[in-house]
């Protein structure tokens, strides 16, 4: 019975990210991820980089899927543009701006010493 309770919440885990997928921003947060992660297999960097590069492409994605949910919620609740509404969608997507740039920190601060010890 808990194993029924558990799948069926993965099923619909998994058929909110086939939804998610879709999303046009989405196909740059995971253009971004595959490029950390091929450069950390590429330079073999260590376990704790690992940590710190799966921790923010977590959050990022994360974050953009509340901010999916947020939007569409907003234009479901208030089709009429307001300046409110557009204040609570600009501070979602300000949110993953935040985790993004973040992230992009991450990962200069984790492979520019690899970078620089190849190019010598």
């Amino acid at each position: 019975m808990i194993f029924r309770k558990i799948k069926k919440s993965f099923s619909y885990a998994w058929t909110g990210f086939k939804f998610f997928v879709k999303e046009r921003n989405i196909k740059i947060h995971f253009g971004a991820a595959l490029l950390a992660v091929l450069l950390g297999i590429i330079f073999g960097i260590m376990l704790i980089e690992w940590v710190a590069i799966a921790i923010s492409i977590s959050l990022v994605i994360s974050l953009e899927i509340l901010n999916t949910v947020i939007e569409d919620l907003i234009d479901l609740l208030y089709p009429e543009r307001n300046g409110k509404v557009m204040i609570i969608k600009d501070l979602s997507a300000a949110a993953v701006f935040i985790a993004a740039l973040g992230s992009f920190i991450v990962g200069l601060l984790i492979f520019t010493p690899y970078i620089l010890r190849n190019l010598q």
